[in-house]
């Protein structure tokens, strides 16, 4: 783990804000769709750019959904099924719960996942976008209140408005551009293995690849 030491002397709230590809998932949700649909290498690119913040995060969301037109919802389903949670995943929920936080996942990623992942987790809040199928196949479009570049920041301020304190007083974890808006607006910013971008907005950056790294720095925080 590398620490960078920036956490400021204040209390937190209790909620924590998960990413869930790379995050609470160890996977992209949309590179495994498209594996099933024979068309990895091309979304892969298109990944790889919008998550080091080098394309509109929008438009890359759109540009590898319509990839994915005509794969079947079956097999679309299977592969997600397959996606395993990231080492350290459900000890780390588990220890934030039993500290009494409020959990929230926010994924750029699909309900064909999240949906799975947050009963696993047992996570409080989860908002991520839903993929339109016809007929049983993916019709290459996407809809939902992740879709914008900073709909995770909206979201984030309607949850933390709807719990009753703001944004600054709130944990979040994630490891990619889409994150940036998170991290500008938390309190507390851990980046869990994530692209270079980011790392300029996190307090905490964790370099290995397990969640448990994190609980140390939850256990040193002052919480209300």
């Amino acid at each position: 783990m590398n620490s960078s030491n920036n956490i400021s002397k204040k209390r937190y709230s209790k909620l924590i804000v998960f990413d869930m590809d790379s995050t609470l998932v160890d996977a992209e949700s949309i590179d495994e769709l498209a594996r099933a649909a024979g068309v990895v290498d091309k979304v892969s690119v298109v990944t790889e750019k919008a998550m080091n913040g080098d394309i509109d995060y929008n438009q890359a969301l759109k540009d590898r959904v319509k990839l994915l037109k005509g794969l079947k919802l079956e097999t679309a389903q299977e592969a997600m099924n397959a996606m395993h949670l990231m080492p350290g995943a459900e000890e780390l929920v588990k220890h934030v719960k039993n500290l009494g936080f409020k959990t929230a996942m926010l994924s750029g990623g699909f309900t064909l996942s999240t949906d799975r992942v947050g009963k696993l987790l047992g996570i409080d809040y989860v908002y991520s976008n839903i993929l339109a199928v016809e007929d049983g196949y993916l019709t290459g479009e996407v809809s939902g209140p992740m879709t914008g570049n900073n709909s995770k920041e909206v979201v984030f301020e309607k949850i933390t408005k709807e719990m009753g304190f703001n944004t600054t007083d709130c944990i979040v974890v994630g490891d990619g551009a889409n994150d940036i808006c998170l991290f500008k607006n938390a309190g507390c910013a851990i980046a869990f293995n994530p692209k270079p971008i980011l790392r300029q907005y996190a307090d905490e950056v964790i370099t290995k690849k397990d969640l448990r790294a994190i609980i140390p720095i939850i256990d040193s925080l002052d919480l209300d």
